[in-house]
């Protein structure tokens, strides 16, 4: 007769889990490399007791949003040294709800509008669709410039394994 042996799963809890909060800065960084970074962050992907349907993650503040990139070939811009070909193609869609409503932004228009808005898009479309996603999109904090209100929480630097 052989003895089997029993593995258990742990299941995280609300109550059991502590959030940290990271601090990364966007200066050069490529929009989708570290939206998904950020992403796996927001969901506790890189936590051991990671559960599907429990907000395991971790509060992200990010600064320099204006300074972020797209991939691709380098064209020279006035305002923005990061400016590439990819950033001019790349189309942002709305609709106000009224018939011909659609209205297409791209992303050099975006970043100059309004820059939080491009990386907000793309860890947004990265998370899941339901009540949990929007949830965990609450606890990303992003800036365009280089200071934020939230030294009281002493955010340490995203670790690079991440």
């Amino acid at each position: 007769m052989a003895v089997q042996t029993v593995q258990k799963t742990t299941l995280a809890r609300e109550q059991d889990i502590t959030q940290n909060w990271y601090v990364v800065d966007a200066d050069s960084e490529i929009v989708g490399r570290l939206a998904s970074r950020i992403a796996t962050v927001l969901m506790g992907k890189h936590k051991p007791i990671y559960t599907a349907h429990v907000d395991c993650g971790d509060f992200v503040v990010v600064l320099n949003c204006d300074k972020i990139r797209f991939s691709g070939k380098k064209l020279a811009h006035a305002e923005n040294p990061n400016f590439t070909k990819k950033m001019a193609r790349k189309e942002y869609d709305r609709y106000t709800g009224y018939p011909g409503g659609r209205r297409v932004e791209t992303g050099a228009e975006l970043i100059e509008s309004n820059p939080t808005k491009i990386l907000h898009e793309a860890v947004r479309r990265m998370l899941p669709k339901n009540k949990l996603g929007r949830k965990m999109l609450r606890k990303l904090k992003l800036y365009a410039g280089t200071s934020h209100p939230h030294q009281a929480q002493q955010p340490q630097n995203l670790p690079e394994w991440v």
